[in-house]
């Protein structure tokens, strides 16, 4: 998140109605330059954390301190014609807050590519605990998440919300099973969850289908007491309790195309009955959506790309009305 120009100051300012309110999102006309092209300096990139969180797109600034940044590498693509191997998705872990802040990856053909079935799994879905984390302080994988302190209105309990979605990674057994971890999960009311959440997650695959590579960043809202719903309790036994609930979910989203780049954001408020209105209320520019999470996303670009890029939103680039 580098200092911006006057007009992208005044855009900031305006996030909260642009982002999940009543307003249509601001719409900024301002040249992207062309990536091949682009020889400003890199003054945010990231600087230490894996490899991986230096070099590729769609990671955001780490926050580090009590955050450890986790990788996770698998066989990407079992075709017949086909064997790859790389990163599958990569995630910020606060062990303090024991809580993910935020999982990012890349959908381009191979990854995208339909080799396992989620029902082919023998026993039901393969909730497992992420083998980089500490067991005892992740949410606990039997049963659905436990109910909320306090209580929410019309909930019972969480659903376990995918944050990278199984639907996204069938390119593999392995690559599957992966997006069962209790790491990629989010405790989730159940009309979020099936509702806005999964429709933009259907624009993701729709959207990446039209790009070359698409880079995804996307989690729940842990660092401000104002941007947290609640925590879990325990009622199964076994794990601690009191995860954090997000009030906020949040998406942001890169396509690369060629040399051409685009992004935009989405913001939605976490509650029950309120999730399925106009989807372009939940769209916002990525310089908004900064201000919204206070995360610097897509840190690894050229400067000068990068500021344009994540001030720019025209809904008709992304086949939107």
């Amino acid at each position: 998140m580098k200092t911006k120009k006057l007009i992208i100051l005044f855009t900031c300012a305006l996030a909260m109605s642009a982002c999940g309110g009543d307003d249509e999102p601001i719409v900024i006309h301002k040249p992207t330059p062309s990536i091949g092209d682009d020889t400003s300096v890199n003054t945010n990139r990231n600087t230490s954390g894996p490899e991986a969180a230096q070099t590729r797109y769609e990671f955001p600034k780490l926050k580090g301190g009590t955050s450890e940044v986790i990788v996770h590498e698998c066989l990407l693509n079992s075709g017949l014609n086909t064997t790859e191997t790389g990163v599958n998705y990569s995630l910020e872990w606060d062990h303090q807050k024991r809580a993910t802040r935020w999982v990012c990856y890349q959908m381009y053909s191979s990854v995208c590519a339909t080799n396992w079935n989620r029902n082919n799994w023998p026993n039901g879905d393969p909730w497992a605990y992420d083998p980089f984390i500490p067991e005892s302080e992740q949410q606990n994988t039997y049963n659905e998440l436990s109910k909320t302190n306090p209580p929410l209105p019309n909930s019972t309990y969480y659903q376990k919300g995918h944050i990278l979605p199984s639907a996204d990674r069938l390119c593999s057994q392995e690559a599957n099973g992966q997006t069962y971890y209790m790491t990629n999960i989010y405790p989730q009311v159940a009309d979020f969850n099936s509702g806005i959440w999964l429709t933009m997650e259907g624009k993701i695959r729709t959207w990446a289908n039209q790009s070359d590579t698409l880079y995804v960043c996307k989690g729940g809202t842990i660092d401000d007491s104002k941007n947290i719903l609640g925590y879990t309790i325990a009622e199964f036994g076994g794990h601690t309790g009191n995860h954090i609930v997000p009030k906020y979910f949040f998406m942001a989203v890169l396509s690369k195309k060629g040399s051409q780049l685009k992004a935009l954001g989405f913001w939605a408020e976490h509650k029950d009955g309120t999730s399925w209105g106009a989807f372009k209320e939940y769209l916002c520019s990525v310089d908004q959506l900064e201000e919204l999470t206070g995360l610097d996303f897509f840190c690894n670009l050229p400067d000068n790309t990068e500021n344009s890029v994540e001030a720019n939103l025209t809904l008709s680039d992304w086949n939107l009305k």
